[in-house]
C-alpha cells in the first residue's frame, strides 16, 4: 500500500525513482478506507532531504499511510525555501485540533544548546505536550529523543568528548523480546551523527522508561515508555547511504574539526565510498512501528484516543516477540 503526501511534493519524484508507491491527496480521498494518520515535525534545515528519508522507512508498509508535515512558526528557516514551506507545511497552530496515529519528532542542528535557549523551544513544549492527548505514539529521533527524554522525563543531555559520527553495532538490551525489534539480528547496524548523549543511569531512575537497545560504542539508542506510546531513538536509521559522506565533506570544505565516520566507507577509505548495512534493519524498525504500535493499537475514531497515563501497567512489560 502506499503513502499519502501532498500534491507535487519534491519527494515524490525521488521516491518514484525508486518505485515507491506514492499516491496524491486526490486520489486517496476517493477511497473508502480508514489510514493511518501520521504527523512529521521536521526541524531538520534542509527539509526536502529529511522528507524524502522518513517517507522511504514508512512506504514500506501494506498500510495506507497519510503524511502531513508540521513545522515549527517560531524559527526562521535558512535552508529550505519560504515557498515549499508554505506550500507542502502547516504550523502547529494550523494543526492542533486534529488527532494522529502517529507522530515523528526530527532531529535539529542545536544539540549544543541548552534546551531553554532554542528559539523554538517553547512551541516544542506545547507539541510535545499535545502528543500526550492527540498522537497515540510517537517517535522521537536523535536531539528530538533527547528533546523528548528531557521535556517529559526530566532527563538531560551530556556533550561528547568527540562527536559519535559513523555506523556502530547494536544490540537489543531489555529483559523481554519487545515487538519493536521482531526480526532484527542479535547484532544490528545504525548510523550515528550526534554531539551529545543521554546517560543510562539517568533513564533507569524513571519507572515509566524502559532502556531497549544500547551500543558499546555510542551508548544507549532506544529508549520507550511501558506503554509502546512514547519512543526515543538516538541515531539515524532513515538516512541514506551518502548522508554521513555528504555530512564529512561539509565539514571538511569548513574547515571544521571532524574525523572520518568509523565503520563506513570500505577499508576506511572515502575514495571507495561508503558501505551500505543499516537499511534493512531501519525498513524493520519503521514497519514494527506502524504495526505493533501504531495500526494495532489506536481507535478507528482518533476523537476517542486516551491521554498516556503512566499510573496504568504498561504492554511493553508483558509483550512477547513471537505472538
Amino acid at each position: 500500500m502506499p503513502i499519502r503526501i501532498a500534491n507535487n511534493l519534491p519527494a515524490r519524484a525521488v521516491l518514484e525513482k525508486e518505485r515507491v508507491f506514492v499516491m496524491e491527496e486526490t486520489r486517496a480521498l476517493s477511497q473508502e478506507i480508514r489510514p493511518i494518520r501520521i504527523a512529521i515535525l521536521n526541524l531538520m534545515p534542509n527539509k526536502s532531504v529529511t522528507e524524502t528519508q522518513l517517507l522511504r522507512a514508512l512506504s514500506n508498509t501494506p498500510l495506507q499511510v497519510d503524511i502531513d508535515l508540521m513545522r515549527v512558526a517560531s524559527h526562521v528557516s535558512t535552508h529550505t525555501s519560504e515557498e515549499h514551506l508554505i506550500k507542502y507545511y502547516e504550523t502547529f497552530e494550523e494543526m492542533k485540533e486534529r488527532y494522529y496515529d502517529g507522530l515523528i519528532i526530527t532531529g535539529a542542528p542545536v544539540e549544543q544548546i541548552p534546551f531553554e535557549e532554542v528559539d523554538y523551544w517553547d512551541e516544542l513544549k506545547k507539541i510535545m505536550e499535545w502528543s500526550k492527548t492527540h498522537v497515540y505514539s510517537t517517535m522521537h529521533i536523535c536531539w528530538g529523543a533527547m528533546a523528548g527524554l528531557y521535556y517529559h522525563y526530566g532527563v538531560p543531555k551530556y556533550d561528547l568528548p568527540e562527536k559519535a559520527f559513523g555506523i556502530f553495532e547494536h544490540s537489543m538490551t531489555y529483559s523481554k523480546p519487545v515487538k519493536l525489534f521482531r526480526g532484527f539480528d542479535d547484532v544490528f547496524y545504525v548510523p550515528h551523527s550526534r554531539h551529545t548523549e543521554i546517560h543510562k543511569e539517568d533513564v533507569e531512575k524513571r519507572p515509566e522508561l524502559r532502556i531497549l537497545s544500547e551500543s558499546d560504542e555510542c551508548g544507549l539508542y532506544a529508549v520507550a515508555d511501558r506503554h509502546g506510546r512514547q519512543f526515543f531513538i538516538t541515531g539515524h536509521s532513515e538516512y541514506d547511504t551518502y548522508t554521513l559522506d555528504d555530512e564529512y565533506k561539509r565539514d571538511l570544505a569548513k574547515g571544521l574539526p571532524i574525523k572520518m565516520p568509523l565503520n563506513y566507507y570500505k577499508d576506511d577509505d572515502p575514495k571507495k565510498g561508503p558501505v551500505l548495512r543499516w537499511r534493512s534493519s531501519a525498513t524493520l524498525l519503521f514497519n514494527n512501528w506502524l504495526n505493533f504500535y501504531v495500526y494495532q493499537q489506536t481507535p478507528f475514531d482518533l476523537s476517542l484516543l486516551e491521554p498516556i497515563d503512566h499510573s496504568k501497567s504498561g504492554t511493553l512489560d508483558t509483550e512477547m516477540g513471537n505472538d
